[in-house]
Parts: structure tokens; sequence; C-alpha cells
């Protein structure tokens, strides 16, 4: 959880060192954009049984350029969004005895529910040219958010959100890309408030973006 905050700052820092100096051409957005995700906990790679939650995410994205290392580009992607959840605990017994008022979460937490969730994330993206055209590219991303309704598993209110993606983005015309990719998701609040089991999700992403 230490580590989540140390990298949430160091992401903060350099995205602020970056805006202070104008004249710095790193500072200017190479490309705009927006991405589409969908993502669930039931998937191949994990699948709780205590619940269900997907969540259908659009993010408005701005490019900065980090420089690059051989055939490696290196990219800041800022990201606001919004997400939109859904979510039902299918175990009620999720809901423990020592917990106060428990009939009453039961029979709240037991109904499904539609969610939303705002953010700002901060990705480092890397890209390795595969063709003229087509690269491969690896995103990190950490960044905060607020979720508008407390279940089970996580407190109503602020949390961090987390992702890996993995894909392929490819140039259709001179300036302008898709991208296709995976990632892995994750939400909680860094223990700032209980509940904090969080989400974890698998998800398919496609986006579009236009050089400047």
């Amino acid at each position: 959880m230490k580590l989540k905050f140390f990298i949430l700052c160091l992401l903060l820092n350099t995205y602020l060192a970056l805006c202070q100096d104008k004249k710095t051409p790193i500072l200017k957005p190479i490309k705009i954009g927006v991405l589409f995700n969908y993502g669930t906990n039931e998937n191949l790679a994990f699948d709780d049984v205590d619940y269900t939650y997907s969540t259908n995410t659009y993010k408005f994205q701005v490019f900065y350029n980090l420089g690059n290392w051989k055939n490696v580009d290196f990219e800041l992607i800022v990201q606001p969004q919004v997400q939109f959840l859904k979510h039902q605990l299918l175990n009620k017994w999720y809901v423990t005895p020592d917990q106060e008022n428990i009939e009453e979460k039961i029979a709240e937490f037991t109904q499904p529910k539609n969610m939303s969730l705002y953010g700002l994330e901060f990705g480092f993206a890397s890209k390795l040219k595969l063709t003229n055209t087509l690269d491969l590219q690896g995103t990190i991303s950490l960044g905060f958010s607020y979720i508008d309704t407390r279940t089970e598993r996580l407190a109503k209110g602020f949390t961090f959100i987390e992702n890996f993606s993995l894909g392929l983005s490819h140039q259709i015309f001179q300036k302008t890309f898709i991208y296709i990719g995976t990632n892995f998701g994750h939400v909680s609040n860094l223990n700032f408030q209980k509940p904090n089991d969080g989400y974890n999700i698998l998800g398919l992403e496609v986006g579009y973006s236009y050089q400047l």
C-alpha cells in the first residue's frame, strides 16, 4: 500500500515538474484520444464467486512525449475518466456476524447495484516499434478517483485506480491511430476507509487518437 502511494506521488511530481517550464517541448501534447474499456471479475484469470462486478470505462486521453531509447518510445498519458459499474454480492455470508446492522447490510449489499466512478489517471507507456505503422504498447497507470456507492467490498468515496495494459497501436492514416489491447485493473482506497477489499478486473479496450 505504501508502494501505491509512492508511485502516485512520483507520477504527480513528474507531471507537475513538466508543467513548470512551458518552454520545454515535452510539455506540448503530441496526441489526444479516447478509449473504451470493458472489464469484469468473471474471467479465466480469476473469478471470485462471492460477487459479480463489471465496468464500462470511458477515458479522454492526452499524450505527452517522454523521449525514446533505441526503437522504444516513452509517453505520459493523462486520462480523466468515468466508469459505469455493475455489482452484486452473491454470498451473503461475506457480511460477517461481527459487523453492526448485519441484517440491514445483507439486504442492501445483495441487491444489484449500478454505480459510477470518476477518476484521473496517469499512465506511463512504452511503445516498441514492430513495423513503420505498428507498435507494441505496454502501459502502467495509477490514479485517484471517487466512487459514489458503498458495497461490502469498498467504502463510498476516495479510491485509487491501478491498471496494467498491453496491446497494439496501429497508424491507420497520417495522423490517426487505433489501439486494441487488454488490461488488468484494480480499485481500492489504501485503507483510508473500511472496507477496502477492492475489485479486480480483466478487460478488453479499444482506443482512437489523433496526432496534433
